[in-house]
């Protein structure tokens, strides 16, 4: 049996149909079954991991055992009273849960096929959860941990491939209360909506924009390679925008799969996408987009230096620290889709991007009386952004390399 993709074919809706029925009735009469919804993760594990390519499942075993052995042999160590909260301690505890992530995300480079046996479909989401319990372990928002908590939460397979990411005590809280009779209901028809939004998202228009239009659009585009200046043409505008509505909709119904289902087994699963093509700014947009990926970077990584640089009083002008942040935050961004120029790129691109924005904004403050606001500067403010946007996930694409290098 060939390894199936979460939300990929219609083989893994039945197989979800089937699945999750019997936990629906549970709810539905006030019961968890929390023996039932074990079995169930199982199933879907086994079809998702075990198939052809089972490499992937003894991976994730593997990578499940370590993960434990980290979080675990820390928890230990914060609750030792004797014990001082260490900063190095707790940094290498975190060095140790990226270590995994770390050797795939540089097998490309280094071609080593020893490496590779480290990667398994959703190895980065999962990483992001393993931090994220080691951070707040440290913040004493995590006290108690059992090992079939950890399992449920890292292995919770309606997110297991590509998040969204969820925080441990906010998933403790739903999957620990039964929901009344009333709320669950309404988590039903929120959950049903989303999965027929997400339907057509991810079948439809995704399909529309990246199976139908882009091909097409990718060969007009070449075809100016050595016709205009760096292959600049409309058709590489057009380009632009196709896979962009592509990305948005293949990604966007994929979590809102993944949010439906959630829903279904009495968990409310955060939101990844807010109409993100509305905003009316940089800042703006990276509050819509890949919410919970964005939300992760920000508290876990850019909020933590800015208290490290004011802590140490490294930097004086809190502009530059920003600044500093911002660069950093995208650079490992960048790095964490791939090692090639246009991620990195991609990533200064944003952080460029945030400074110029955080300078707008001062700028717009001091002088607001100068400056109009109204209708048309917010229509064309969302014009701008979106244009933006677009321009970067052009960059992100990879076709530019293929254009201008291959």
């Amino acid at each position: 049996m060939h390894n199936i993709t979460p939300y990929s074919s219609p083989a893994y809706f039945i197989y979800l149909t089937v699945l999750l029925l019997p936990i629906m009735i549970g709810l539905l009469f006030g019961k968890r079954f929390k023996w039932y919804e074990t079995i169930a993760t199982l199933i879907i594990l086994s079809i998702t991991f075990f198939g052809d390519k089972s490499l992937q499942g003894i991976s994730l075993i593997f990578y499940i055992l370590f993960e434990m052995l980290v979080i675990f042999s820390y928890l230990r160590y914060r609750r030792n009273k004797n014990n001082k909260n260490s900063f190095w301690i707790f940094t290498l505890s975190v060095v140790l849960a990226i270590v995994p992530l770390v050797f795939v995300k540089i097998d490309p480079l280094i071609k080593n096929p020893t490496i590779s046996l480290f990667g398994f479909l959703g190895i980065s989401y999962l990483t992001f959860k393993s931090v994220e319990m080691i951070m707040e372990i440290r913040d004493g928002a995590i006290k108690e941990v059992k090992v079939t908590e950890f399992l449920r939460f890292i292995l919770f397979f309606p997110t297991i491939s590509s998040g969204p990411i969820d925080r441990f005590p906010r998933f403790q809280k739903d999957v620990l209360n039964i929901p009344s009779r009333e709320k669950y209901l309404g988590m039903l028809k929120s959950g049903t909506n989303k999965l027929m939004l997400g339907l057509v998202y991810k079948f439809v228009l995704g399909y529309f924009f990246g199976t139908l239009l882009l091909p097409k659009v990718s060969i007009l585009a070449l075809s100016y390679r050595d016709q205009a200046p760096l292959g600049i043409s409309w058709a590489l505008l057009a380009y632009m925008y196709v896979y962009s509505m592509y990305l948005f909709f293949d990604f966007a119904g994929y979590s809102l799969f993944a949010v439906a289902i959630s829903n279904f087994m009495g968990v409310n699963t955060p939101m990844n996408f807010k109409r993100p093509f509305q905003s009316v700014n940089i800042k703006d947009f990276w509050n819509r987009w890949h919410i919970t990926l964005s939300f992760w970077f920000r508290d876990f990584i850019y909020m933590r230096l800015m208290f490290f640089m004011m802590k140490k009083k490294l930097i004086k002008s809190r502009i530059t620290m920003a600044n500093v942040g911002y660069l950093t935050l995208f650079l490992i961004m960048g790095f964490w889709h791939g090692e090639t120029w246009y991620y990195i790129v991609y990533g200064i691109f944003h952080a460029t991007a945030m400074i110029t924005n955080d300078a707008w904004l001062r700028y717009k403050k001091k002088h607001r009386k100068q400056i109009p606001s109204n209708k048309l500067t917010k229509a064309f403010a969302i014009f701008l952004t979106f244009n933006v946007v677009c321009f970067s996930f052009l960059i992100f694409s990879g076709f530019l390399n293929t254009l201008w290098f291959q």
